[in-house]
């Protein structure tokens, strides 16, 4: 009895993080800037400039706190300051309508480059958006990413590359919107353009959904379960079929 509760105890003591935690990084990175931007423009009634700087203060010192602090670059945070920061300077282009349409494409583009340069860096950038999806707040799936993720199972190789392909397919599929919107600005009337940009994007994320969903998140959900029930059984070190 002894024995059992203190295997209880350690197993709270273990805790993995629930689904909130998971979701923290988008919330503070991605969710708060975005909406403080919408908030501060047409909440507030500021300029796009004003409403762009304000809204790049939680970014900027998401970003300062991770590398004074944590000694470590806050990726998420990191990008949307950049993008915010783009976006600025885009800002004081005007003039020809075309060039003022084409110009939002800098900020899918900034966002495209920065999720493959992460994926370069061993660091996929859309893991975060990824992984609360996955894990459901299940904390033996939790402890089976960390071990697949570790290279403590064998199927550790196929799980990382799938981890990665995701952020490879939204990369992907952001810079190939970029390219359409840029096309499209010159070529296409610009009162069909004005909506069309928003189609394009919608698109670009549809597919990034779908593709990425059938080619990584699919395949990484078995290979969890996969060494969840191994775990289980006393073998850990399964190979799953990537």
């Amino acid at each position: 009895m002894t024995k059992n509760a203190g295997a209880q105890g350690r197993s709270k003591n273990q805790q993995q993080p629930s689904v909130l935690d998971n979701f923290k990084p988008l919330i503070l990175d991605v969710a708060v800037p975005l909406g403080s931007y919408y908030l501060f423009k047409d909440g507030f009634g500021m300029s796009t400039f004003a409403a762009l700087a304000w809204s790049s203060v939680v970014p900027a010192l998401r970003t300062v706190w991770g590398l004074v602090k944590e000694r470590r670059t806050n990726a998420l945070a990191g990008l949307i300051l950049i993008v915010n920061i783009v976006s600025l300077l885009l800002s004081f282009v005007s003039g020809d309508p075309r060039l003022m349409l084409a110009k939002d494409s800098g900020i899918s583009s900034t966002v495209a480059i920065g999720i493959l340069v992460s994926v370069v860096l061993g660091k996929p950038m859309m893991t975060a958006g990824m992984k609360p999806f996955l894990l459901k707040g299940d904390t033996e799936k939790e402890t089976a990413w960390e071990r697949l993720m570790s290279g403590a199972a064998a199927g550790s190789a196929a799980f990382v590359r799938k981890e990665r392909a995701f952020s490879v397919v939204w990369g992907v599929a952001l810079l190939a919107e970029c390219i359409a919107r840029i096309v499209g600005a010159y070529t296409i009337p610009v009162d069909t353009m004005v909506w069309l940009g928003t189609v394009f994007l919608i698109g670009a994320m549809a597919i990034a959904f779908v593709v990425g969903g059938g080619l990584a998140v699919e395949p990484m959900e078995k290979m969890l379960a996969a060494e969840v029930e191994a775990h289980k059984a006393g073998t850990p070190e399964v190979a799953v079929a990537a």
